[in-house]
């Protein structure tokens, strides 16, 4: 079977590297029973701890991004400290660009002069591509000019709905 990757193009042809960021809770996070996680590589005492849930394919998806030549970030309304966010990851074996969370947000937003403060604001921080489970983001990035993709918790084909859209704005 081919991979996504060997079945298009060389990165190295692309003209500039990709940006994508990624929303947490209900995004790459789940608690619902119904959405398939990864397993847990963590013992028994540090899940009390580190016991949110990363939702099946990430680790798959963060590989294949990176082949990609993509810069991963994410992207969070949530009050978690980024040094939190980057362990919790790099304890997943995924390593994280960089992290928005809710203070760096309003930090930069507001030197945007913005009259109404979006949720979200991706192009502040070079991000070309914002992945989410929300509708109302998706509707701000229209407003704003930034690209959205909403990604259904529910959806087992999301993987390839976030490669799909990084390699068309990659030709694009």
């Amino acid at each position: 079977m081919m991979s996504f990757i060997s079945s298009i193009a060389n990165p190295s042809q692309w003209r500039y590297r990709i940006c994508v960021s990624f929303d947490l809770d209900d995004t790459l996070t789940s608690h619902c029973k119904k959405v398939p996680t990864e397993k847990c590589p963590f013992p028994n005492f540090i899940k009390r701890w580190l016991c949110e849930p990363l939702r099946c394919g990430t680790k798959r998806l963060f590989r294949e991004l990176r082949q990609l030549d993509c810069s991963v970030w994410i992207y969070t309304s949530s009050g978690r400290s980024s040094a939190y966010i980057k362990r919790w990851f790099l304890l997943h074996g995924i390593r994280i660009d960089g992290v928005v969370n809710r203070n760096r947000h309003c930090h930069i937003s507001n030197q945007h002069h913005l009259l109404r403060l979006p949720s979200k604001f991706p192009p502040a921080f070079g991000i070309d591509l914002h992945i989410d489970d929300s509708e109302g983001v998706k509707m701000e990035g229209d407003e704003y000019g930034f690209r959205v993709v909403v990604i259904n918790p529910y959806d087992e084909q999301w993987v390839e709905k976030v490669l799909d859209a990084v390699t068309m704005l990659k030709y694009t």
